[in-house]
């Protein structure tokens, strides 16, 4: 039962203020003078029983000191204004007052003293109250939160208590009395009997283990109940009460069960794996090992998670494997390893392991992952490819050696092939000119006194010895010995000139037709390169094509996009065509046709050099080539050649001038081993005016300068017996005479002018003539003085 607050009423919760005090006095003072005039009249008495009540009231409210005041007023008063009596009788009074009043005052006093301490401690109680109330609202909430039901039996009367969530948590309505029998009911049947003997071994044992067992729901499902509690015993030892909890835990063990199935599937896994498996803790120490780790070490599972695997490893890897597993774990990254370890049955066998830090969920590192796999095999394997490897090295290389000189045997032969296709042509061209010199030299000869018919006949002698000249450059570009010299060129003008040596090479059984429809069309192009490019070409057709077949050489300027034409960029260019009517390639064939040395000849029949010449020029000289062909539709070569807007050089004949005699008269040294040449040479140079000094070789031209000798012009062949060349004897004679002009002379091409192209000299090619050598001397002149 609550206490009583009836006391509160009486007193104030805490002192009133002064001003209330002094309220609660007077009025208390005025109320008992009005009932003393009431009941005695004004003069009828002093009225000290109406005094007593309100001095009470005042000390038990205003508290003592108002009612000490009042008492103290009281006796004033009576002393002041005494009633119309004796004065004895007056002193008398105010004694009786004054002890009456004084222990009124006192009493009341403690009164209410009592009372406010009575006041407090119901405060008290009624707060103490309060929070058990909240704190059991508290544990009811937590209760039913965290799903925590309680239970009580007293079993000496054999009742029990059941809290709402224990109901809950075993399905049961809260109708139900809360019993054992009850209990059991809604136990699942297969776990009524453990629960009985759980609870009969409690009773005897006084202790409750925490146990789990299912109960079925009224909608028929089945969920897990986890139940704990203790016994509480009477003075003799005796049970008289059993408490505790319960809780479902169905999620709970749901989740057991898929962590014990998934570490079940992860231990099948691993032990049906043929390669070891481990993990360790944070501080190395092995907690899983797998079937196969276990077979490997020979010991049982326990020995095998604390084995120390120093005591297999091959004595000559345990160092570097140790300082390695340190350096590894000290990295908390992914390691490998690689040693040999002895095996349960005393073999070694390389092991080759790869670790893996493993994390919890919180991101703090757990330990390592480890598997290991044998590699034995694969070592061995590694070590046979190794000496198989080493033994063939040196009979790939015999065989490669081998292939290398049939190769280049083939090749020596197919060139020797391919130059012996054209010499055919070639000898019918020479054998016409040479035919025109002798019979035009030998009329000559015959008849001297015929100024006509000698000038027309060394007017042919001379025509025919020029074009020699120029299918000697050919038959040179063809066999590109030719220094590469790009120059602008007209490319109609070149076709008109190839074309003799083109028609000859094709023969007659196979129709040429040459069509130039680029008039004024330059580039910038080697011109013996190009001639070759055109030769390949018109081999190449000709080979194609069977008797009655047609060769079609045009050319035209075109404009290309980028991507247009395969590896040829967009701009302005002068295409040449070849189109023949043969039998064409198929596409295999003709993803081909640049590789070097690749042919579809027979035997002898071709080199497979000719397309990648043809390819080589393209791409250097700036643009590329594309072929269209079919089988039995025969093809069409397009060489792209880039234009250029500059004009073509002139190559126009400069006649000698009839009054060049009137110019310089020079003395000039003429060093050539050639006898005739250099007579021939000497005639030119007195032609033109000048005195001519002669050596032979280099030293002799050398002592000519040592000697003093006027020398204004030094004009020396490139190739000189002795071992030292026209080159050496220019720089010596240029340190002897500085500013001396030279000119170098030569009829070799190829390798052999390297030294002549990059000396600071002009070089006159052999053969020449007068004119072009007048020309060449003028440049010489105007040449300014080179450093020797």
């Amino acid at each position: 039962m609550a206490p009583t607050t009836w006391p509160l009423r009486l007193v104030p919760k805490g002192a009133p203020r002064w001003w209330q005090s002094l309220l609660i006095t007077a009025a208390a003072m005025l109320i008992a003078l009005a009932v003393r005039d009431l009941a005695l009249g004004r003069h009828g008495g002093f009225g000290i029983a109406t005094t007593y009540p309100a001095l009470m009231l005042i000390a038990l409210y205003a508290g003592p000191r108002w009612g000490w005041l009042a008492l103290g007023a009281e006796l004033a008063l009576m002393l002041v204004s005494p009633p119309p009596i004796r004065d004895g009788l007056v002193r008398n009074l105010a004694i009786l007052l004054a002890i009456s009043g004084s222990f009124t005052v006192l009493v009341a006093t403690a009164l209410r003293e009592a009372l406010m301490r009575l006041a407090e401690a119901n405060q008290r109680q009624a707060s103490i109250q309060a929070a058990l109330d909240r704190s059991e609202a508290r544990l009811q909430l937590a209760q039913e939160a965290g799903g925590v039901g309680l239970w009580d039996w007293d079993l000496v009367a054999g009742e029990g208590y059941w809290s709402p969530t224990t109901y809950r948590n075993l399905g049961v309505p809260r109708s139900a009395e809360p019993t054992f029998e009850r209990l059991l009911e809604t136990t699942h049947p297969d776990d009524r009997a453990r629960v009985t003997e759980i609870i009969r071994r409690g009773r005897e044992d006084g202790v409750f283990e925490p146990f789990t067992y299912r109960v079925v729901w009224p909608d028929g499902s089945v969920r897990w109940v986890l139940s704990r509690g203790e016994l509480i015993m009477d003075q003799a030892g005796r049970p008289i009460r059993a408490v505790g909890v319960n809780m479902d835990v169905t999620d709970r063990q749901a989740a057991y069960e898929q962590v014990r199935q998934s570490e079940a599937r992860f231990r099948a896994l691993a032990d049906s794996a043929p390669v070891l498996m481990w993990v360790t803790r944070k501080g190395g120490q092995r907690e899983f090992a797998n079937k196969a780790y276990v077979e490997f070490l020979g010991e049982s599972y326990d020995a095998a998670l604390s084995f120390d695997w120093r005591k297999r490893l091959h004595p000559d890897d345990l160092d570097r494997i140790l300082a390695e597993q340190v350096a590894g774990e000290a990295s908390r990254q992914q390691f490998t390893l690689e040693a040999r370890y002895r095996r349960a049955d005393g073999e070694y066998r390389w092991i080759r392991s790869v670790s893996q830090p493993r994390y919890a969920p919180s991101g703090e590192f757990e330990g390592f992952i480890g598997i290991g796999f044998d590699v034995t095999d694969a070592k061995q394997a590694e070590a046979d490819l190794k000496r198989i490897n080493e033994l063939l090295a040196d009979r790939v290389q015999a065989a490669l050696a081998e292939r290398d000189q049939a190769e280049a045997a083939l090749r020596r032969a197919q060139k020797l092939e391919a130059v012996g296709q054209l010499t055919g042509g070639v000898a019918h061209d020479f054998n016409n000119l040479l035919t025109v010199i002798i019979g035009a030299l030998d009329l000559i000869q015959r008849h001297p006194a015929d100024a006509a018919r000698r000038d027309r006949m060394l007017e042919a002698a001379l025509g025919a010895a020029r074009r020699g000249e120029r299918l000697t450059n050919q038959l040179l570009s063809f066999a590109r010995r030719q220094a590469l010299k790009p120059q602008l060129m007209c490319i109609d003008d070149l076709l008109a000139e190839s074309e003799p040596l083109l028609r000859r090479a094709v023969g007659e059984a196979v129709s040429l037709t040459v069509e130039p429809n680029a008039p004024g069309a330059v580039a910038l192009i080697d011109p013996s390169q190009f001639e070759a490019a055109l030769m390949n070409l018109a081999v190449n057709a000709r080979d194609a094509v069977t008797g009655g077949g047609a060769i079609r050489i045009e050319t035209h300027p075109c404009s290309l996009d980028r991507g247009q034409v395969e590896e040829v960029d967009a701009g302005d260019y002068v295409c040449v065509v070849v189109h023949d009517t043969g039998v064409g390639m198929a596409p295999e064939v003709l993803g081909r046709v640049f590789e070097p040395f690749f042919t579809t000849k027979e035997v002898g029949k071709g080199t497979g050099l000719g397309l990648s010449q043809v390819y080589g020029f393209a791409r250097q000289s700036g643009g590329g080539v594309a072929i269209e062909s079919a089988v039995g539709k025969g093809s069409s070569v397009r060489l792209y050649l880039p234009r250029s807007s500059q004009a073509a050089a002139g190559g126009e004949e400069v006649t000698l001038d009839k009054d060049r005699s009137e110019g310089p008269h020079l003395r000039v040294l003429l060093v050539e081993d050639d006898l005739e040449v250099g007579d021939l040479v000497t005639a030119m140079l007195e032609e033109l005016g000048h005195q001519v000094i002669r050596a032979s070789e280099v030293e002799a031209g050398l002592q000519v300068l040592r000697e003093g000798a006027a020398v204004d012009l030094l004009l020396t062949d490139l190739v000189m017996p002795g071992g030292r060349s026209g080159v050496d004897l220019a720089q010596e004679a240029t340190r002897m005479r500085p500013g001396l002009p030279v000119i170098l002379s030569s009829g070799y091409t190829g390798e052999v002018l390297g030294p002549a192209e990059r000396a600071p000299w002009p070089l006159l090619r052999k053969p020449y003539s007068a004119e072009a050598l007048a020309r060449m001397i003028d440049q010489a002149l105007e040449r300014p003085a080179q450093p020797a």
